[in-house]
């Protein structure tokens, strides 16, 4: 394991949340949380990135907010105002200053439940982007009103190498929408597509919270350090 440093920045006027191996690295990923926005398991999420060579840098969606200090209804109803071009808008945002100030040459994206979902629509947008992944996206049919970008559609446009990690027994993304999905990933002309499927897991099966279901533990003790090998592989090290 890399020594690493972290910590919270500011980027180019955003909060974000920052974990990288001393002395910096090449490769980075920008990470998009889940609803709880960055809690200790999305800066443990960073740090084990960050562990294996490869600069974690986090967007904060509720800007200093997360579930360690509000409700989990008030952090419902500001997701439900996200709206995709202002969130698009920060993501670039913190894209160019990890190209910029931290000097990193290629840059992957990874997302969680609603963050999951982005990284398909920020990957659809920007060819710069070395790798997508996306844990359990939520995709919601039909689409509530500040979901302006398709997101199936999204995801056929990306070029780059992408892993998606699907709950068997999600609740958000229909069988129908992960099988449009999965028809898009596959019949791109560019970049691999590993989709990974786990039965009976739940949606949000990687989030700390859901492990007393057993399934839910497995599922993430399977995937997240295949997610990190992929990483490995589409990324430069230190």
């Amino acid at each position: 394991m890399t020594d690493i440093e972290a910590e919270f920045v500011e980027a180019r006027g955003l909060r974000a949340f920052l974990a990288r191996p001393l002395g910096g690295s090449s490769g980075g990923m920008l990470l998009l949380p889940m609803i709880t926005g960055i809690n200790e398991q999305v800066r443990e999420y960073a740090e084990d990135i960050a562990g294996t060579g490869v600069t974690a840098l986090v967007w904060d969606p509720w800007h200093g907010h997360s579930a360690e200090d509000t409700p989990r209804e008030k952090l419902v109803e500001w997701m439900g105002a996200l709206q995709d071009n202002a969130v698009l808008a920060e993501l670039n945002t913190l894209l160019e200053y990890a190209f910029g100030e931290l000097g990193l040459s290629k840059m992957g994206v990874i997302g969680w439940c609603l963050g999951g979902r982005l990284a398909l629509i920020l990957g659809g947008g920007d060819p710069r982007l070395a790798n997508v992944i996306a844990y359990h996206p939520s995709i919601f049919a039909p689409s509530p009103p500040n979901h302006t970008v398709e997101a199936v559609e999204s995801a056929s446009r990306i070029t780059a190498p992408v892993m998606i990690l699907h709950a068997g027994a999600d609740t958000v993304m229909s069988p129908e929408t992960f099988g449009e999905l999965q028809s898009a990933l596959q019949n791109r002309t560019a970049g691999a597509s590993i989709i990974a499927v786990f039965p009976g897991a739940e949606h949000g099966f990687s989030s700390r919270e859901r492990h007393t279901n057993p399934i839910n533990a497995d599922a993430y003790a399977v995937s997240w350090p295949q997610v990190l090998r992929f990483i490995g592989d589409t990324l430069p090290r230190v």
